[in-house]
């Protein structure tokens, strides 16, 4: 790795304060940073010259983001790929689990996988990019139906019936608005057996730069290798995977 170059990353110090504070002053920002009060000067009246700050004000002696950074940001969000990184961070969780991985965004009623990676195993869940799934009876589906205000998730289903997969499927409208709530609090949605009578998933959401949920992880394990210590290892798992996901989409880390 190169070595890192002080004058730059004290000029993004200054341009991180403002992701907590609207406006800075010259000596707000030394204190924060207890930085010469000359070195901060020289950085704000250079980022100021670049267009990454501005006053906040005529003849005010405060700082706000300039215009060259939200540049900045709707260029990146132009070019995000929601599959492509998705398919970038799922590479890296099913590394680290050697279980089937998916993310998928929902399509109405139905969730549909964007992104996979199979499973190092010979026993392994069997699915496609493309394959589409009623959202009730996946994790997938959970952790992105619970992300909707209830009245539209009664409206969505308010002429659809809940039709099972297996015997595990969830087919009233009441039960599924019990476990998105439970979901909805818990931040991950679980599945056993309700889309395949022979797998269990974990799933959390993910959000992009709005703090929107556009999309969800997956964890899919075949129940021959599922018990409580591996479910208890694959939600934190699934968690990290859709918080670096979000991030990558421009949604901060918390």
């Amino acid at each position: 790795m190169a070595r890192a170059v002080p004058a730059v990353e004290r000029a993004f110090d200054v341009l991180e304060l403002f992701l907590d504070s609207h406006e800075l002053s010259a000596p707000e920002i030394t204190a924060q940073l207890g930085l010469p009060r000359t070195t901060v000067h020289e950085l704000v009246g250079t980022l100021s010259e670049r267009g990454y700050l501005m006053p906040a004000g005529r003849g005010s002696n405060r700082f706000r983001l300039g215009v060259r950074g939200f540049q900045l940001g709707a260029a990146y969000a132009e070019r995000l790929d929601l599959a492509r990184e998705g398919q970038l961070v799922a590479e890296e969780i099913a590394e680290r689990c050697q279980e089937t991985v998916h993310v998928g965004v929902r399509d109405g009623a139905d969730v549909l996988y964007v992104a996979k990676v199979d499973s190092s195993h010979p026993v392994r869940m069997v699915s496609a990019v493309g394959r589409r799934l009623p959202a009730h009876c996946t994790a997938l589906g959970k952790a992105l139906l619970a992300a909707l205000p209830r009245a539209e998730v009664d409206e969505l289903y308010s002429n659809l019936r809940l039709d099972a997969m297996t015997e595990q499927s969830i087919t009233s409208r009441k039960a599924l608005r019990r476990e998105l709530d439970a979901i909805a609090k818990d931040g991950v949605a679980r599945e056993y057996c309700e889309s395949n009578e022979s797998v269990a998933c974990v799933a959390a959401p993910v959000r992009d730069q709005s703090g929107q949920v556009v999309a969800a992880m997956s964890i899919s394990v075949p129940i021959l290798r599922w018990n409580d210590e591996t479910e208890t290892a694959l939600r934190e798992l699934v968690r990290e995977g859709a918080a670096t996901l979000s991030e990558r989409l421009g949604h901060p880390r918390s």
